[in-house]
């Protein structure tokens, strides 16, 4: 009977350890184990989460993530100097249905961004790529994709609306942008939106500015570590890490996983620890 007990408590315990060993001691180069995370479970509303990331996340740092743009309460983008829209008759990457008036709206608001974009997590659900009897249109016609998992799956909608993953953007940014991934050109490439800190998109690759490749890359390892059925590739995890030692934590990036944290209920267990050594994690009056 003792040593049934006593399997059972380490059996108990196993999942916490290995949680712990994680969190303190993350190696990109050493196995990861294979841990259960629960993630987002505060909200599966798109258009609740943009509400709550505005008014209570960046209620005092309206700023986007790839050009720096200041924007106002109501979304509307103020423009940096040397800002401008490319050409689209002469890019080298795929742009899909918009015309050149269209972008130019989309350039004046600001929208919400998934630094993993959805496309890269949503196609490893069943709806996403096979659909699902429930998904037909009042048409009758059957759709699968996007809609027909948030339709139906509750995990890939409480994916769908982490915040930890959700970032301003301007819209024709986030729109040219689309679901291409991240990379490191080794070779110089005239920036794409002129001023916006050299971001380049380029045969369907993007190289965002240096100011904010370290949080896109810890946006890529949360998502990995928090929801097991998403996969970073081995030569994206290896850029991704790189960055992440490179550009180390900021005082906003502490700041927001904060408040996340108080606002979604689970923590950024990639970024916590690292603020928490640089002395950059809580309310802002209790930090010397």
């Amino acid at each position: 009977m003792k040593k049934f007990l006593l399997i059972a408590a380490i059996m108990a315990i196993l999942p916490l350890t290995a949680k712990a060993i994680w969190f303190w001691n993350y190696d990109e180069d050493a196995e990861q184990p294979e841990v259960k995370v629960w993630g987002n479970r505060h909200s599966q509303s798109f258009y609740a989460v943009k509400r709550e990331m505005l008014n209570k996340i960046y209620y005092d740092h309206r700023e986007t993530l790839y050009c720096g743009a200041d924007f106002t309460r109501d979304k509307k983008i103020i423009r940096p100097r040397g800002f401008a829209l490319p050409d689209l008759r002469n890019v080298e990457f795929d742009v899909y249905d918009i015309t050149p008036e269209e972008l130019q709206k989309k350039a004046e608001r600001m929208e919400w961004e998934h630094i993993v974009p959805a496309q890269n997590f949503g196609k490893t659900f069943p709806e996403w790529f096979a659909g699902k009897e429930a998904c037909v249109s009042k048409k009758g016609k059957k759709f699968k994709g996007r809609a027909c998992a948030e339709q139906e799956s509750e995990e890939f909608r409480y994916m769908y609306t982490d915040m930890y993953n959700l970032y301003p953007a301007i819209g024709a940014v986030n729109y040219l942008r689309a679901n291409y991934n991240f990379t490191q050109f080794t070779k110089p490439i005239k920036p794409t939106f002129g001023s916006c800190g050299g971001m380049v998109i380029y045969k369907n690759k993007v190289e965002p500015r240096n100011a904010v490749k370290g949080l896109i890359a810890r946006t890529y390892l949360y998502m990995q570590y928090t929801y097991p059925r998403y996969r970073i590739s081995e030569n994206m995890a290896s850029l991704l890490n790189v960055w992440n030692k490179q550009f180390p934590v900021t005082p906003w990036e502490c700041e927001r996983a904060y408040r996340i944290e108080k606002v979604q209920g689970n923590a950024n267990e990639i970024v916590k620890p690292l603020c928490i050594r640089a002395g950059m994690y809580g309310d802002r009056s209790s930090r010397k």
